[in-house]
């Protein structure tokens, strides 16, 4: 571990995660993850942002110098369904961007509580079948995302494998994989988790369930079929109240035969990733993205 993440811990215990646990509503949790996020992001260099229109809504397109020809990340972001947007993730899309030498497309998904139940997956489908009907072929897509954005692409691979359009693979970085929350890392890392309260995971299931069944593969996919799944990569952290969503999930997956790589990471926060260029870890973990993505669209690696 080293003495940035150690010192991020630290910081994300004193103050990041006390201002979590007071986020009242969604407009409060919105406003108070935008400006953590202020906080934090670093964007790389050279990167092309480009705001564009996908299935009928706002996307950012994401490039760094020349792009492999017919091939893209299309990348859902994490916020618990309740929060985030593809501006707030600029910085590490842009280093996945830059790190794999391809295109990432982040869609700007509806939100829960004011959006339909399940608007979340239908956005990220209509963003996929949208990029297949401007020319690129499903096994030329990626899917990726972190926490309930890494669920989500697991929620829409399986929708895909039901339908024989399978994409080339699935990156989910720390996903939420289970609204049920019934994984024992809730209990047994609640104290070592250093930036989620797990208390505040009710709420967030509340506003994005209301009342429909948490067992539903549109929201867990740890319930979810994978028939003729491709390649999976998840990276997650061992001290995280998540962790079991990603072992299970992983076990899940290789019931259906799936290819999974797990990449366990032993202190580091949730979706650690957020914090490239202020953590090593971040970059590291992103670099074995890059890796996977390419090595999912049959690229030689950079």
């Amino acid at each position: 571990m080293s003495i940035r993440l150690v010192l991020l811990n630290l910081w994300l215990r004193a103050f990041a995660k006390p201002m979590v646990r007071r986020f009242h509503g969604p407009a409060q949790m919105r406003r108070g993850t935008e400006r953590l996020a202020s906080w934090i992001v670093r964007e790389p260099t050279e990167i092309c942002r480009l705001q564009i229109r996908l299935a009928g809504r706002d996307a950012l397109s994401l490039r760094a110098g020349q792009c492999a020809a017919g091939r893209v990340i299309l990348y859902l972001h994490g916020g618990g369904y309740v929060t985030g947007s593809p501006w707030m993730y600029r910085g590490l899309t842009g280093r996945l961007a830059k790190l794999s030498g391809l295109e990432v497309i982040v869609p700007d998904y509806r939100l829960a509580p004011e959006a339909p139940v399940g608007a979340a997956l239908e956005d990220a489908t209509a963003a996929f079948d949208a990029l297949v009907e401007t020319g690129y072929d499903p096994s030329a897509i990626v899917l990726a995302g972190d926490s309930a954005g890494g669920g989500l692409a697991l929620a829409l691979l399986s929708a895909l494998c039901q339908r024989g359009t399978p994409p080339a693979g699935v990156i989910a970085l720390s996903p939420w994989t289970d609204l049920t929350c019934s994984g024992e890392s809730l209990r047994l890392n609640a104290s070592k988790d250093a930036m989620l309260p797990v208390e505040r995971l009710g709420d967030t299931c509340e506003m994005v369930l209301r009342g429909h069944d948490p067992t539903d593969p549109r929201f867990s996919p740890l319930f979810a079929e994978f028939p003729d799944p491709p390649p999976v990569l998840i990276q997650h952290s061992m001290a995280e109240i998540l962790c079991d969503d990603s072992l299970r999930m992983a076990e899940r997956l290789r019931d259906f035969g799936t290819d999974v790589t797990v990449q366990s990471w032993p202190d580091t926060p949730h979706v650690w990733h957020f914090f490239d260029g202020r953590i090593p870890e971040a970059r590291e973990a992103l670099e074995d993205a890059a890796a996977a993505a390419r090595k999912m669209l049959n690229l030689p690696q950079r």
